[in-house]
């Protein structure tokens, strides 16, 4: 029997849940470890994402308005129309090697099963519709499934709503699913309608964890994080924001501050040090309210091919006096001072584009 390594991530940048999928991919057809696929849960922030065969008139709200609202707007190779992600929903991304069982409707059927599954743990009865792939609730759908193959090996997955905002779903025409006479409900609304809470998603992500590896027929194991960082974005006092080139042996890319926390080190701590070990700055930092989940490149983090490793990292602001003088560390190769708008547009990496706009509040193209 495979085993299902279950990672459960919480925040993750929809660009980075694409790398997240494509690195996972790339472990279990390198069998690094044996035998082992991966189940990855976590939390988008609000995106409308398209499939294949989608049709951009499901997509209601102009593209500009999404943008304003804070909405991400994507592409994808996953099968099925337009769907939507964000807080409150758990999205599932099984990247699993079905060689060994070369079925996609069995596959799809077990994404679905496990949601019916976890619904049924709340006393919610929940099944399949005749014509539409999903979890339903009567007639509204509680989730939602679209997956794409490559060699047999999976990607995308499903998307579970527990206290999903349903508002959010105006914006599409979901699945592109007209038929005014259904809709999308959630664990929460479902309760509600019975008297009850909804349970914390960490609770439902418990249980279709369970549930999934039940499924697809794999050994459930759970992962513990690989790596715990910080970011700090410093803001000059004229607003600009500093950034450093990492060496070409560190992987030659721009970004603020970041590095590793240590053991027995809060995270305000780490990012304290890690401000003065690569800036000389010697002042507070301010805590951004963000942390997310992401997989490191192994080319830049100077992994094998075929390593998967994992970092959760939170965010930081720091306030630099006028009077303050720059001292890169050897880690560095040069520095530039950015507007924020600058800033973002010569960084890498979804999260640390997203830092920098909390850092300095700039509404800046993402």
């Amino acid at each position: 029997m495979r085993t299902l390594l279950v990672h459960r991530l919480g925040r993750v940048e929809y660009e980075d849940g694409l790398a997240l999928m494509r690195l996972g991919g790339a472990a279990v057809r390198a069998a690094t470890p044996p035998a082992t696929d991966h189940l990855f849960l976590l939390e988008h922030p609000p995106v409308v994402t398209l499939g294949r065969g989608a049709d951009r008139a499901n997509v209601v709200a102009a593209p500009a308005w999404l943008e304003k609202q804070g909405f991400e707007l994507h592409e994808t190779d996953r099968g099925g129309d337009v769907t939507y992600h964000g807080p409150g929903q758990i999205v599932g991304y099984p990247v699993v090697d079905l060689a060994d069982r070369p079925d996609v409707r069995r596959y799809v059927a077990a994404l679905e099963e496990a949601m019916i599954r976890a619904c049924a743990d709340y006393g919610i009865a929940a099944g399949r519709h005749d014509e539409h792939r999903g979890a339903w609730v009567g007639r509204k759908k509680i989730g939602a499934v679209g997956v794409h193959l490559s060699r047999w090996v999976t990607s995308h997955g499903f998307a579970f709503n527990v206290r999903t905002d349903l508002t959010h779903f105006q914006v599409i025409v979901p699945c592109g699913i007209a038929d005014p006479r259904l809709g999308v409900t959630s664990l929460e609304a479902e309760l509600r309608e019975r008297g009850r809470a909804a349970p914390e998603l960490g609770e439902v992500e418990e249980r279709l964890a369970t549930h999934v590896a039940e499924a697809l027929g794999r050994a459930r194991a759970d992962a513990a994080p690989d790596l715990r960082t910080v970011s700090v974005v410093p803001v000059g006092a004229d607003g600009r924001v500093l950034l450093l080139r990492r060496s070409e042996a560190r992987g030659g890319f721009w970004q603020p501050v970041t590095g590793r926390i240590e053991p027995g080190e809060s995270e305000a701590d780490a990012a304290r040090r890690e401000l003065w070990e690569e800036t000389g700055a010697d002042v507070p930092v301010e805590p951004l309210d963000y942390a997310h989940a992401f997989a490191l490149e192994p080319a830049l983090a100077r992994l094998p091919e075929g390593a998967l490793r994992l970092a959760h990292e939170t965010a930081f602001a720091a306030r630099l006096p006028a009077s303050f003088e720059l001292r890169i560390s050897d880690e560095h190769a040069e520095h530039v001072w950015l507007a924020p708008q600058d800033a973002v547009a010569r960084l890498r990496f979804a999260g640390l584009r997203k830092a920098v706009r909390l850092a300095t509040g700039a509404a800046v193209a993402r």
